[in-house]
């Protein structure tokens, strides 16, 4: 193998960090990095079994796990056998972190159990893991490390100021910074010369942007700045946004930059006014429903995207019913639904309860309201043709983030594949990566599309 393993759980923000985690650590074969998410138990949990089951596939592998759950719990991974180290969110862009130099010498006999790395050199060197509320600074991110990638994930802001009820990252990422816009549009140049054609714009809260920066930027504001000087970026996107943060200049570029990629993926969280005020979220229902509405009358194709979750403490029926009916209130055709689990250390986890069956049925019911929604707007897009971004595989996304497998057929304006009517095909092996191409589709099947090149 040439260079690490890195299994990225979580964010996109994670993405980005593994990405250059990757060229960081480029010289060292033996390891596996685990960049971890601590957004809920749950997620916790996943990053232990994906530990374990990464050291039974590799057992002479080192692995180092990084990520929030390692800022949060660093105590809970040092004391897993399969783990050498431990790094946190400021520490894992540091090349140092993923040496050997830290690390007990072989003859020691090793396996990396908390006694034996004790008697080398003490918990200090297996454990790199600082106080997240005393960064100021964001990390760089390289411009060369997404070669694996169609799109690349720039950072430009980390960290969040709000202190939603139910989450534990602020305490993994620490306090909101940004990244100032004349670095981050040189590294999207670098990213268009090497021949990128999509970029997304990501971070922790990114419309909290710019407050912390000299003339206090908006999110908008670097948009139009990399727009402006990167007139060779043929598509922009941007990360989870909160509605209610979303600032002029922002809004009239969502509507009227071809550019800017017609899809939106929206905070929401819930449909309820009570559920988002003992959530401490800051938009009501009725303002998520206007800013969506605003935004699709001027520019009807945006697709629009969303987290919700399901069976927040105190949530009643009635409640859960205002969050499914903004699904379609909100035309939101991909949602990102998670069953809520009470986090160590969050407000929500000291609220009563719901029980979980009835979390697990909301979160069903949720995830069939999405499904409906997203596929009536699949059907929608039968007989058109749609601007794909080829990715790695041959198939990739169109301009609103509907996944299009790619073929070749006989009849590539088929309008349906139904008895009778099904067009023969077979994958587009052909395009290049990060090429784009104009597609017309054919049918839908499950949760994405079948189209071919015209």
């Amino acid at each position: 193998m040439s260079g690490p393993e890195v299994i990225t759980l979580g964010c996109r923000l994670n993405l980005a960090e593994s990405a250059a985690m990757r060229a960081l650590a480029a010289a060292e074969d033996d390891l596996i990095i685990v960049n971890s998410c601590a957004v809920t138990n749950e997620a916790v949990r996943q990053a232990r079994q994906t530990i374990r089951r990464a050291k039974r596939a590799r057992p002479e592998a080192r692995i180092v796990v990084t990520g929030c759950a390692a800022q949060v719990e660093p105590e809970t991974f040092a004391a897993m056998p399969e783990v050498s180290r431990v790094v946190g969110n400021r520490e894992k862009l540091e090349p140092s972190s993923f040496q050997r130099s830290l690390e007990p010498r072989a003859d020691t006999g090793a396996a990396g159990s908390l006694d034996e790395f004790a008697a080398f050199a003490g918990m200090r060197e297996r454990v790199k893991v600082s106080d997240i509320f005393a960064v100021r600074e964001t990390a760089p991110q390289l411009v060369d490390a997404f070669a694996e990638r169609s799109r690349a994930f720039i950072e430009v802001q980390n960290g969040c100021d709000h202190r939603c009820t139910f989450c534990i990252i602020p305490f993994g990422r620490g306090n909101s910074r940004s990244v100032p816009a004349g670095a981050v549009v040189e590294r999207i140049k670098a990213l268009v010369d090497q021949g990128f054609a999509e970029v997304v714009l990501t971070g922790v809260d990114v419309t909290s942007y710019g407050p912390d920066l000299p003339g206090a930027p908006s999110l908008g504001l670097l948009v139009e700045r990399v727009l402006r000087y990167v007139p060779d970026l043929p598509r922009l996107r941007l990360s989870s946004l909160d509605c209610v943060e979303i600032d002029p200049r922002l809004e009239e570029i969502v509507v009227g930059e071809p550019r800017f990629m017609p899809h939106l993926h929206m905070s929401f969280q819930a449909g309820d006014d009570m559920v988002l005020k003992r959530m401490k979220r800051r938009h009501s229902r009725t303002q998520a429903i206007e800013t969506v509405g605003r935004l699709k009358a001027r520019r009807p194709e945006l697709a629009i995207g969303a987290d919700l979750i399901a069976g927040f403490p105190t949530e009643t029926d009635e409640m859960h019913e205002n969050s499914i009916r903004l699904i379609d209130e909100c035309d939101i055709v991909m949602g990102h639904v998670f069953p809520y689990s009470p986090k160590r250390g969050t407000p929500a986890a000291r609220m009563p309860q719901v029980p979980a069956a009835a979390v697990k049925e909301r979160a069903r019911r949720l995830r069939e309201a999405c499904a409906r929604q997203c596929a009536k707007w699949l059907e929608g897009m039968v007989g058109t043709t749609q601007r794909v971004l080829v990715e790695k595989g041959g198939n990739g996304h169109a301009e609103n983030f509907a996944f299009v497998q790619l073929i070749h057929t006989r009849s590539s304006r088929a309008k349906s594949r139904g008895p009778g009517t099904e067009p023969e095909q077979r994958p587009s092996t052909s395009l290049g990566t990060n090429e784009v191409v104009e597609v017309v589709i054919a049918a839908v099947e499950g949760d994405h599309l079948i189209g071919a090149p015209r």
